[in-house]
C-alpha cells in the first residue's frame, strides 16, 4: 500500500466512524505536533518497570471486556 492509499483509507475510516465534521475537528486537534517524540517518550517511560507496564496492559484488556 502506498502512502497516498494509506492516507486515503485512514481518512475514509475516520469519516465513516466520526462523520465529516468530527473528522475535521479531530484532524485539527491532532495538528502536526512539534518536538522530538521519541526522545520525549523515552524520557517519560524511563522509570516505568516491566511489571508496571504489564499491569497497565492487563488493566486495559479488562476494560475492553
Amino acid at each position: 500500500m502506498t502512502l497516498i492509499e494509506l492516507r486515503t483509507k485512514g481518512y475514509q475510516a475516520l469519516v465513516k466512524e466520526l462523520g465529516q465534521i468530527d473528522t475535521i475537528r479531530f484532524l485539527q486537534e491532532m495538528g502536526w505536533g512539534s518536538g522530538d517524540y521519541t526522545k520525549e517518550r523515552q524520557e517519560s517511560l524511563k522509570n516505568v518497570t516491566r511489571a508496571e507496564f504489564w499491569q497497565d496492559i492487563e488493566e486495559i484488556r479488562k476494560e475492553k471486556i
